[in-house]
């Protein structure tokens, strides 16, 4: 399968998805803020108030392999088009819940969310399919970088509808529906890879197994996992630590948009840095960011403190997902795009759904005060940050290989 390098349809498509992360990407951190808050209002035990988020990362987790499929078989548009009818069809259950103060149902709605979640997470791949080598740092970086849109409007539209109806957070989920019914439209316009179908597949694809021996596949995954599940980690809690210190809602709303921000406002250069510097050395700057901010979280608990350990987790996130985005990119022959891709968010979405877990624990049953769950969360990040760090140590050191051409 060989795909026509157009760059302008590259370009075209980063278009598309940036519309569509400004549009539905925005469910993401207005669903993030209120997530955990309703949960916890709904749940009688509270250290299952994080669990609605944990169901979305499970439900993306389950997806993600079925829809890498669906994608290859039916094309992209198909593929995110599913995700976009999953999201709506979540957040309609979810209201439903909400209205019923129904924590299962409120619970099968999140599972129905980490559909989009999913197929929001093939947006970065989807830009590759039709962009040239030298432009895929770049494109990766200009389709992160539509988050920041979405770091805008989702905290807004959280403070405009978290109370306006009787039942809290109730019209941010029927918001959620109009954002995905709306913004599905613009997939209409995406351009699908030209195929050449006189030629097969390149080579002969490896098993998963031995796609996973290979140590910058291995690495690369390995580092997306803990790029992501820490900065889920401490982003999940933020909220109930922000109002269990005796903020509003509107606080921590400013603090997790702050934080969004961080996370792709520097995709519009995070391309440049990694086809200057690498990616390994962009990954480690990522992972010391995200160790940083984990000392920012035990320096206290005022707001200030918040804000600071929230945008430097942002940072570290762009720098330490984008850069294993990229390493895993350029690992695979065009044969294995579809297994590396499907098993990449596999493990990376696991790893956060443990962690949104763990997140909820740490935070209302490790302790008995939200300062000292918090200080949980934050020490939490240390051990993983090392393993990364060592792993990335260790790739350098292993013999150099030609990359794989794709």
């Amino acid at each position: 399968m060989k795909f026509l390098q157009s760059d302008r349809d590259a370009k075209r498509n980063a278009i598309i998805f940036i519309i569509a992360q400004a549009t539905m990407g925005s469910q993401m951190p207005m669903i993030f803020v209120l997530g955990g808050l309703a949960g916890q209002s709904l749940a009688d035990n509270v250290c299952y108030a994080t669990l609605p988020i944990s169901m979305i990362v499970t439900g993306s987790m389950l997806t993600a392999p079925v829809l890498a499929q669906v994608m290859q078989k039916y094309g992209r548009k198909v593929g995110f088009l599913i995700g976009a009818f999953g999201g709506a069809i979540g957040a309609t259950i979810g209201a439903f819940g909400l209205y019923c103060q129904s924590f299962p149902l409120f619970l099968l709605g999140s599972l129905f969310t980490g559909i989009y979640m999913s197929a929001q997470g093939f947006y970065r791949f989807a830009a590759l399919d039709t962009a040239s080598a030298a432009l895929r740092p770049k494109i990766i970086s200009y389709v992160l970088a539509g988050g920041l849109l979405a770091a805008i409007i989702g905290p807004q539209l959280v403070k405009v509808t978290a109370q306006a109806m009787v039942i809290p957070y109730l019209a941010t989920y029927l918001a959620v529906i109009g954002l995905n019914v709306a913004g599905s439209v613009v997939f209409i316009f995406l351009a699908s890879p030209v195929r050449d179908e006189t030629d097969q597949e390149v080579g002969i694809a490896r098993t998963r197994w031995q796609l996973l021996k290979d140590p910058k596949i291995l690495v690369a995954m390995f580092c997306a996992m803990v790029s992501y599940s820490l900065m889920n980690l401490m982003m999940t809690s933020t909220p109930l630590a922000v109002v269990g210190c005796g903020f509003d809602e509107n606080k921590a709303a400013d603090v997790v948009s702050a934080h969004v921000l961080a996370m792709f406002l520097p995709s519009f250069f995070t391309g440049h840095l990694i086809t200057k510097y690498g990616a390994k050395r962009i990954i480690g700057i990522g992972l010391f960011l995200l160790m940083i901010s984990a000392f920012a979280g035990l320096s206290g608990v005022d707001l200030h403190y918040f804000f600071a350990a929230l945008i430097l987790l942002g940072l570290g996130w762009n720098f330490g997902f984008i850069g294993a985005t990229t390493l895993l990119a350029n690992s695979y022959a065009p044969s294995e795009r579809t297994k590396v891709q499907g098993l990449n968010d596999l493990f990376v979405f696991g790893s956060v759904t443990a962690a949104s877990f763990g997140s909820g624990w740490l935070m209302n049953c490790s302790s008995a005060s939200v300062v000292t769950g918090w200080s949980s969360v934050n020490i939490a990040m240390l051990p993983w940050l090392l393993f990364a760090a060592i792993a990335l140590v260790w790739l350098h050191r292993q013999k150099v290989t030609k990359p794989i051409a794709l």
